[in-house]
């Protein structure tokens, strides 16, 4: 992995913080280049990259979200980070059932024989064909697909016992915090496995909403994110033990993707580029600025690992006009880093929405 430190954003004045932070993570546009929006919102990374690394898949991308909130306090911008294009939301797949299903559909229909069990029959008659190095690949696929079919049933049916109690919240934010984003990467990773795409997205939390999650092993009950991130001096303590739970989840899926094993003797870490951030600073300030981004994986060996990067420019606080933190243009933009990604994954282009380079210390 490599810490990136130093990375800042373009925050276009007039819109909300909060909902340009999260819709345009994977964009920044140059403010006011987007004529046919508010934001400087334009067609994902993403989606720019499935076109090309996506071609032979059958999903050219997949986009995951545990957020799992009934209410509709705020507008899609605030809660999505993937877009076909200007306006166009990608849909993320929220509900881990729906998701299975979506993916490896082996409950959808009650006539039919579970599919993971007609795989599996072909799979005993084809695994005394094969090697043994070809056979525990089969093994750990089929695991982990019954991993997360049990998973995904327990999560369902706590779900179903608490609608039966009355409650202060709704019934999702009891679930298990950690669980339902573990499954949800869990997901995201046998889809990455398995060549059903080369390309996903996973939105961890959403922007501004209130809506409390239950973060097992950390509190009693369920706790509001935003509103511990603007009370950071009475509540110091719990968010750092949320940022470490956060974290923890992101260790999770990085160690599970390193242990799978690919043909060459690699891992599926070795050959993904995953990226972990936000696209604030500070969530109390809502600074655009010193960004914290995280890159684990090496692409295939195109981008390096094991450093800290530091991109500042300068230091010192973010200026504040008409009540907002805007961006004093302190460090290099965020989509330098994309640019960068672009380039190490093959697709050639100038630039990048508002990039001015590459970050060649991460390149090989």
């Amino acid at each position: 992995m490599t810490l990136v430190t130093g990375l800042d954003r373009t925050f276009q004045p007039g819109t909300d913080v909060h909902a340009q932070c999260a819709s345009c993570f994977l964009t920044s546009a140059g403010s006011f280049t987007v004529k046919q929006s508010p934001y400087p919102q334009a067609r994902t990374l993403d989606h720019i990259l499935g076109e090309q690394l996506g071609a032979n898949t059958p999903f050219r991308t997949l986009e995951f979200s545990s957020n799992s909130h009934k209410d509709n306090k705020e507008s899609i911008h605030f809660d999505n980070v993937s877009w076909y294009g200007t306006g166009h939301v990608a849909p993320s797949m929220r509900d881990p059932r729906k998701a299975y299903r979506r993916l490896f559909g082996t409950h959808e229909l009650q006539a039919y024989r579970n599919i993971t069990d007609l795989v599996l029959e072909d799979a005993r008659s084809l695994k005394r064909q094969l090697g043994h190095a070809d056979q525990q690949k089969f093994s750990e696929y089929f695991d982990s697909i019954r991993s997360i079919e049990k998973q995904v049933d327990r999560l369902e049916q706590m779900k179903s016992e608490l609608n039966k109690v009355k409650l202060a919240e709704p019934a999702e934010a009891h679930l298990p915090r950690g669980e339902y984003i573990r499954v949800m990467g869990d997901l995201m990773v046998v889809a990455l496995q398995t060549g059903l795409t080369n390309v996903a997205t996973f939105m961890i939390g959403p922007e501004r909403w209130d809506t409390p999650y239950l973060y097992e092993s950390l509190f009693d009950k369920p706790r509001s994110h935003h509103g511990m991130s603007h009370n950071q001096g009475k509540f110091i303590n719990d968010l750092e033990k949320v940022d470490q739970f956060h974290m923890a989840q992101f260790a999770y899926l990085v160690e599970k993707m390193d242990r799978i094993g690919e043909a060459n003797g690699t891992s599926l870490l070795d050959n993904t580029i995953f990226t972990y951030g936000s696209g604030l600073g500070d969530g109390a300030t809502h600074q655009y600025s010193a960004l914290p981004i995280i890159v684990a994986g090496s692409g295939g060996g195109k981008v390096l690992n094991g450093k800290h990067v530091n991109l500042s420019a300068t230091s010192g606080p973010t200026p504040k006009e008409k009540g907002k933190y805007v961006n004093p243009n302190q460090g290099l933009p965020l989509a330098n880093l994309w640019f960068t990604q672009m380039q190490a994954l093959g697709l050639k282009a100038d630039r990048y929405a508002d990039s001015t380079g590459l970050v060649k210390q991460l390149l090989v």
